[in-house]
């Protein structure tokens, strides 16, 4: 079982910058892709962005595009959001998830492993 660990979250006022990281304990083909969603209170859990950890290709919401940016350290089975510009509107637990497919993890039933976590708070 695929263990992520998120680490990164806390209260920043709007405008603000937050770096989010999730440590995978290993790398498989079941989570070859890797990503982070949102959910913000008495709302559905929503995708953010994906990371392919071997292409490197990305892709992410309509509503962090141009504000956010995922990367990869593969030698640390880690990925990094960084998220700039943020809104109250970004105010969410943000979870990491990881799956088999950048395409697979747009989707709330394509993700395979979920972390438990890591609450952004947004300030005006």
């Amino acid at each position: 079982q695929v263990q992520l660990v998120e680490s990164g979250g806390g209260l920043v006022q709007a405008g603000g910058s937050l770096r989010l990281s999730c440590a995978a304990s290993e790398r498989t083909v079941s989570n070859i892709a890797m990503g982070w969603f949102r959910q913000a209170p008495g709302k559905e859990r929503e995708f953010v962005a994906a990371i392919h950890r071997v292409t490197g290709v990305t892709r992410y919401a309509d509503s962090v595009k141009g504000r956010s940016t995922i990367s990869r350290d593969n030698a640390k089975n880690t990925v990094y959001l960084q998220m700039n510009s943020l809104k109250p509107d970004d105010t969410a637990v943000y979870y990491c998830a990881a799956g088999g497919s950048t395409q697979a993890l747009t989707k709330y039933d394509g993700v395979n492993f979920w972390g438990k976590g890591t609450l952004v708070t947004v300030s005006s």
